[in-house]
């Protein structure tokens, strides 16, 4: 599924393979050096706004972190993060502001373009396979209403809004109540690949999402843990007894 990519990222050289090679998958490719002109690109209004951020870290002007933290209150694109190894904690603060996946240098080209292929090729507008819903695709349980057409969440009729990644997490484990998912599971069924990083990936984005749900992990009413093995999501769909 080709699309829309900006490549942010302070090192000409470094752009300039990355263009190359996702160009060559079909994606249209614009470049940005610093985190102001990221910004401009990633909210522009002229319908040129990129459908997936790749997103360098370490940038001349603005912390790439901070990029990311105005771009999630503003936006809902797609950001896969470029980290050095030894920022493993910024990878991890990345994760949790609302970055849907992450790459580390040196990193093979093929892989990032694997990587946003994959991104990409998430359904927007369908449920996840395997859903039990009415008709119009919305799953509705006591308090919670979940529409993936419309990409929307409402929690006891307030509109909560979630990164791109933790709506398809939500939906994943909606879609499946009481269905126990591993972490080797949820990032199968999610990120769709084999995840090359570290599976705390998974337990950072339900951090996330429980904070934006208002769901206490202490004594949890939409998502629960099952400790040594993954999640699972607790409600079921109304009208089932």
């Amino acid at each position: 599924m080709a699309g829309r990519v900006l490549v942010v990222d302070d090192e000409q050289e470094i752009r300039t393979v990355l263009r190359a090679y996702l160009e060559a998958e079909g994606h249209l490719v614009t470049e940005a050096a610093t985190g102001a002109e990221a910004l401009r690109r990633a909210l522009a209004t002229d319908g040129s706004a990129p459908d997936l951020v790749l997103l360098d870290i370490g940038l001349p002007d603005l912390d790439g972190l901070d990029v990311l933290r105005t771009l999630r209150r503003d936006s809902d694109v797609y950001v896969i993060l470029v980290t050095a190894r030894a920022e493993e904690a910024d990878t991890l603060v990345g994760l949790a502001t609302g970055a849907d996946d992450y790459v580390t240098k040196p990193f093979s080209p093929r892989e990032v373009v694997a990587r946003v292929r994959t991104v990409l090729r998430r359904t927007r507008d369908a449920a996840a396979p395997g859903a039990s819903q009415p008709d119009d695709g919305v799953l509705r349980f006591d308090g919670l209403e979940i529409d993936p057409a419309r990409r929307e969440l409402r929690v006891d009729g307030r509109e909560v809004r979630l990164s791109a990644l933790e709506f398809d997490l939500l939906h994943a484990l909606a879609a499946s109540p009481g269905r126990v998912f591993s972490r080797a599971q949820l990032l199968e069924e999610v990120w769709g690949y084999d995840f090359y990083g570290d599976a705390r990936v998974v337990d950072v984005h339900v951090r996330s999402m429980r904070r934006a749900l208002g769901d206490d992990a202490t004594d949890p009413r939409l998502i629960g843990t099952v400790r040594g093995v993954g999640y699972k999501f607790l409600p079921r769909p109304q009208g089932e007894p």
